[in-house]
């Protein structure tokens, strides 16, 4: 590990207790845990089902697409700027504080009178969720290495429904009640959770306090370092971009001829992946048995699997109903693959050295985001030039890339 690691210990004053020892399993709130990250995460990506009554009402005009990209980018600034300071600064106080934050600035957005307001409540309310990659590590650390597959499973079950509710959960509370009554909405249950949370969280406390700026330059380091953090960010990249270029692009093949749904039938759709987060602690567990490799693959094989049958949907002869009953079986199973990756790869850093523990979720999360962003990027010309089967064999090259990796590092005994 490099010079800058800092060694962690419980705040509690039996000198004898390392940070591996940890209440028993039964005792980690794991529901409650999967709950705060669960709607921490939401305001994510809810502004792209916003887009139209957000610029009805603060006339956004040109700033209407930057809504969603201001609040990732936020994302993107808390995971480097806020996350690493888990493994620097007491984390009880760490999380609370940022949890706070985010509380107040979904406050803000939810009465913000003007445009310049709502974007920099949005890009602030982007920073601040970043306190999801600093609850799985510290859900992480109340569990024994045997069983932390199946808590960070658990706690990944809320990330991935956050992240895939967050969606129709918008669209259906701003059709009802307008924009506003969402952010207030999730403010308020998030204040709600944060009360319930914040008392169980581990009063782990840094014991060394390195500078910012060497906390930061580490995680070069960590990279370079540990291969495992390595590998795992590089085939969740892959398959998240797959993922986007899938997600990205079926909300407008739903929405216009052969298909013609509605916005309320493709807020409905959506909860067709939602179904698939039960499989993150199946894969957690699958982990903790030893079987990470096989799940990897069996997670890589099902995504790519499900986009062919995305591919053959819209073919000449299949009816409407049969196309939107693929379309969601492919959703149901694209997004299962890549939880179980994603849970497996969660539990394979979260066993790495627990002093850089929240380092290495904030640059594992990093890595994968710029896949996010890259199949976020190439949907909208891939469905241009090749049409929706061109959407499914991009996706498809992306899946098979994560698989043809994973089983390049295992001939290598990687």
């Amino acid at each position: 590990m490099d010079s800058s690691a800092i060694e962690c210990q419980p705040a509690r004053p039996a000198q004898t207790q390392s940070r591996t020892a940890v209440p028993p399993e039964q005792s980690v709130p794991t529901a409650r845990f999967a709950a705060m990250v669960a709607v921490a995460v939401l305001p994510l990506y809810a502004s792209q089902t916003l887009i139209g009554p957000l610029d009805a009402s603060l006339h956004l005009g040109a700033w209407t697409t930057l809504v969603t990209a201001l609040t990732l980018l936020g994302y993107a600034v808390g995971l480097v700027g806020l996350v690493p300071l888990i493994d620097r600064l007491p984390n009880r106080p760490l999380i609370a504080a940022t949890l706070l934050a985010q509380i107040a600035c979904l406050a803000l957005a939810a009465v913000a009178p003007f445009a310049p307001v709502f974007l920099a409540a949005s890009f602030a309310v982007g920073v601040t969720s970043s306190v999801v990659q600093m609850l799985v590590p510290a859900a992480a650390s109340l569990a024994p290495p045997a069983s932390r597959g199946k808590v960070v499973g658990n706690v990944m079950s809320g990330l991935m429904l956050g992240i895939l509710l967050s969606r129709p959960l918008a669209s259906l509370i701003g059709g009802v009640a307008g924009w506003r009554a969402f952010f207030a909405a999730d403010s308020l249950v998030l204040a709600a959770v944060a009360l319930a949370v914040v008392p169980r969280l581990p009063d782990v406390r840094p014991a060394g306090a390195p500078s910012y700026a060497t906390l930061l330059a580490s995680m070069r380091r960590l990279i370079a370092q540990e291969p495992v953090l390595r590998r795992r960010a590089l085939y969740q990249g892959l398959l998240m971009a797959g993922f986007n270029v899938f997600w990205s692009s079926v909300a407008i093949v739903l929405t216009h001829a052969p298909l013609g749904l509605g916005s309320n039938a493709v807020a409905l759709f959506a909860l067709a992946g939602g179904g698939s987060v039960f499989i993150a602690p199946l894969a957690g567990r699958a982990g903790d048995r030893g079987w990470s490799r096989r799940a990897t693959l069996v997670a890589h094989l099902v995504a790519m699997t499900a986009a062919v049958l995305a591919a053959f949907a819209l073919m000449p002869g299949v009816s409407r109903g049969g196309s939107i009953a693929m379309l969601a079986i492919a959703a149901f199973f694209i997004d299962g693959g890549v939880i179980a990756d994603q849970a497996l790869g969660r539990r394979a850093i979260n066993l790495l050295a627990p002093e850089s523990r929240g380092r290495v979720n904030g640059l594992f999360t990093g890595l994968f985001f710029i896949g996010s962003a890259i199949g976020a990027t190439i949907a909208g010309p891939a469905l241009a030039h090749w049409g929706w089967p061109g959407v499914c064999m991009v996706a498809l090259g992306f899946f098979g890339a994560a698989m043809g990796l994973h089983l390049r590092d295992g001939l290598r005994g990687a």
